[in-house]
Formats: C-alpha cells, sequence, structure tokens
C-alpha cells in the first residue's frame, strides 16, 4: 500500500513538471527565435542568452520589438513590438520610460524581452524600475533586468548610435501607444 502512494506521487511530480516545462521555452528555442529577429547569429547575444537562462530559467513570454532612446542627463526610451506567450497567443505592446543619468547621446535597437511569471498578460502593463549602464560607440549588444514582484523582464538590446553613461528610470508597458514618457 505504501509502495503504491510513493508509485502515485512520483507519477503526480512528473506530470506537473511536464506541464510547467510545456509553459515555458527552452534556451534553444528562445536562441533560435532571437538569431532569427536579429538576422544574425552572433557569439555575443548567444552569450548573453545563456547567462540569462543560467540565472532565470526558463521564460514563459518573450517580445519581438524595436526602440529609440536618446539622452542628455534626462532621457526618454520608446519602443514597440509583439508579445509571444508560451500558453498561445500574441499581442502589441508599446513602452516608455524617463531616465536622468550620467548619460549622453542616442541609439536604435532591435530589442529581444525574456519575460519570466508572467501569468496574466495584464500584470505586464505597469512600470518596471530600470537602472542601466551602456556604451555604444556604432553598436553594441547588452541585456539588464527589470522586475516587479516576481515578473521578471530581461531586455537584450542590439543597437547602434553613439551613447554612453549610466541611469535611472522606468520602462511603462502599455496596449497603446503614447508619446509621453512618464
Amino acid at each position: 500500500m505504501k509502495l503504491t502512494r510513493y508509485v502515485f506521487f512520483i507519477i503526480c511530480v512528473l506530470f506537473t513538471y511536464q506541464a510547467l516545462a510545456d509553459d515555458t521555452y527552452d534556451q534553444d528555442t528562445i536562441l533560435t527565435e532571437a538569431t532569427d529577429f536579429f538576422g544574425e547569429a552572433t557569439e555575443s547575444v548567444a552569450k548573453v542568452i545563456e547567462k540569462i537562462f543560467k540565472e532565470q530559467g526558463r521564460p514563459n513570454a518573450y517580445i519581438e520589438g524595436s526602440e529609440g532612446s536618446g539622452a542628455l542627463v534626462v532621457g526618454a526610451r520608446y519602443g514597440d513590438g509583439i508579445l509571444y506567450r508560451k500558453t498561445g497567443g500574441s499581442m502589441k505592446v508599446h513602452w516608455t520610460g524617463p531616465s536622468i543619468g550620467f548619460d549622453a547621446g542616442g541609439n536604435l535597437s532591435k530589442v529581444f524581452v525574456l519575460v519570466y511569471n508572467l501569468n496574466n498578460t495584464e500584470k505586464l502593463f505597469q512600470r518596471f524600475p530600470a537602472i542601466e549602464g551602456g556604451y555604444y560607440f556604432v553598436g553594441g549588444v547588452g541585456a539588464n533586468y527589470h522586475q516587479v514582484d516576481n515578473i521578471v523582464l530581461a531586455p537584450i538590446r542590439l543597437g547602434v548610435g553613439l551613447r554612453a553613461g549610466v541611469n535611472a528610470g522606468y520602462m511603462k508597458y502599455s496596449k497603446e501607444k503614447t508619446w509621453n514618457p512618464f
């Protein structure tokens, strides 16, 4: 009787693990999607994705988009893209955000955002604190984390421009496009 309970328990755990794994993307799938999106298989993008997977695990959604940003002490960022959920469905999203810091220049980027623990799409539409540092001289790739509660966003940016500095601000995600960064 005890053996039957243990076998039943193990089977339940395995089915639960499989259900959770089916709700997330594996590293190879994300690397393929990012490579297709960025248009090239760069070693630096692969290393960034590998590092994020090591630190955060498997995402349950991702965003493919583009953005433009600029700053001279005070800055702003504007972007839009498509949110893809592992459980199905996609939707257009927009983001804006102000920043302040020791930051000057501008850049245009393709952005691939890994999204973790987004069980309800509506939870994306809020402000995510952001501290960033970067240096673009013609081009570069970078990533950072934005987190509210247990939702983690890991934007990977591959961009061109001339920009250097460190800043603090937030990214506000919305369903509708707006020019107001606040």
